[in-house]
């Protein structure tokens, strides 16, 4: 194999290469809207809790999202804020889980 017909080659791969991780690479989520503070129940390690403010002139729903460790994730029930008010939506693993290993939020425009 000459030397151009690898040159050739290796570019072809490079190039592939760097197509593919541009398809595989996740589009970055935008900004969250609400003000929001998540944490894990101080007396029960399962329950996962997002505690939102809207700053905003809209109304905005939202939820808590939570990873289960062991046992599949949980959503919070959705609530709804209107503009300068707050609240929270809390989410409970089960039982069988090793316990609460992240919280997320999930917000959309009421």
């Amino acid at each position: 194999m000459s030397l151009l017909s690898r040159l050739g080659r290796t570019a072809a791969v490079g190039a592939a290469a760097v197509v593919l991780a541009t398809l595989l690479t996740p589009a970055q989520a935008s900004a969250l809207v609400l003000n929001c503070d998540t944490f894990r129940h101080h007396n029960d390690d399962h329950v996962g809790i997002a505690f939102c403010t809207n700053n905003t002139d809209r109304t905005m729903k939202f939820r808590a999202v939570v990873v289960c460790g062991w046992a599949p994730d949980v959503n919070g029930n959705w609530v709804t804020l209107r503009p300068g008010t707050s609240g929270q939506s809390q989410g409970r693993c089960s039982v069988f889980s090793t316990g609460v290993g992240a919280i997320g939020v999930d917000e959309r425009y009421a």
